[in-house]
């Protein structure tokens, strides 16, 4: 197997993170082995074209959550390096940080919107 699991979608919550702060991180070695891919499939246009990393970044973007390691972006990268028989490849990787959720909103403006609404007595209606 070329990559540790083949992903569908990013499990990861949304970053954001614009090509600009991808650039200031650090490319660094990562195995293909390590790799969750988050895409399915891929263009074999895109693989197999000469000039497929002229535009954007030359590393992979590489997202580390829970653990694991997302490929972000670059799988045709990941899978031509497959291709000639290297092991690893160059990525940014950033980290995502579990984020706990906000607390619930207590005031007494969120507290009214969530006050139970009592049922109405089924058995007086029936015998009205």
């Amino acid at each position: 197997m070329i990559f540790k699991r083949v992903g569908d979608g990013k499990p990861y919550p949304e970053h954001d993170t614009g090509l600009r702060a991808w650039s200031e991180l650090p490319p660094r070695q990562i195995r293909l082995t390590d790799l969750v891919t988050t895409k399915r499939t891929l263009n074999l246009e895109t693989l197999l074209s000469e000039d497929s990393t002229f535009y954007g970044d030359l590393f992979a973007h590489v997202v580390e959550w829970r653990g694991e390691l997302y490929l972000e972006d670059g799988l045709h990268r990941a899978l031509r390096a497959a291709l000639q028989q290297r092991p690893v490849i160059h990525a940014r990787v950033l980290v995502l940080r579990d984020v706990p959720p906000p607390p619930p909103d207590t005031s007494s403006d969120a507290a009214s919107d969530t006050k139970e609404q009592p049922v109405p007595d089924t058995e007086s209606d029936a015998a009205a």
